[in-house]
């Protein structure tokens, strides 16, 4: 998947929302469960944009095309992040995370879990690092 995906209009945002949440899905799953009523030939047309993107991918099964997104949600949206953090504050995360804290999104105990996950994360990477070059 690229790093830089294009952006999502409403129908295709709320289509990959159903996708994450329910996957792996047929486009008729996701025209049931649309909160607007559209034909099952709009909701395919959709998935299909979807894939040209590079959110979604399909298998077949029999003749029916099933939908799975190409990556996590969560990936995603770092990625969606990343474009707002260079556009906005030129790639400074802290800038961004001050941000929030000032504008109270942020509390103290967030912080903390954040730091928490930062580096358990950075030792999880040495640790990989470490194994590669022992061999």
């Amino acid at each position: 998947m690229d790093d830089r995906l294009p952006e999502l209009g409403d129908l295709e945002r709320e289509v990959m929302q159903l996708v994450w949440a329910h996957g792996p899905v047929t486009a008729e799953i996701v025209r049931e469960r649309l909160s607007r009523r559209l034909k099952e030939s709009t909701v395919r047309t959709v998935l299909r944009r979807l894939e040209e993107k590079g959110y979604a991918n399909h298998t077949v099964d029999g003749r029916t095309y099933v939908y799975h997104a190409s990556e996590p949600r969560a990936r995603v949206a770092a990625k969606a992040v990343q474009r707002i953090v260079d556009w906005f504050c030129n790639g400074s995360i802290e800038e961004v995370l001050v941000g929030m804290v000032d504008n109270k999104m942020l509390d103290q105990q967030q912080l903390r879990t954040l730091a928490d996950q930062v580096a358990k994360a950075k030792k999880a990477r040495g640790v990989k690092k470490d194994d590669r070059n022992s061999g």
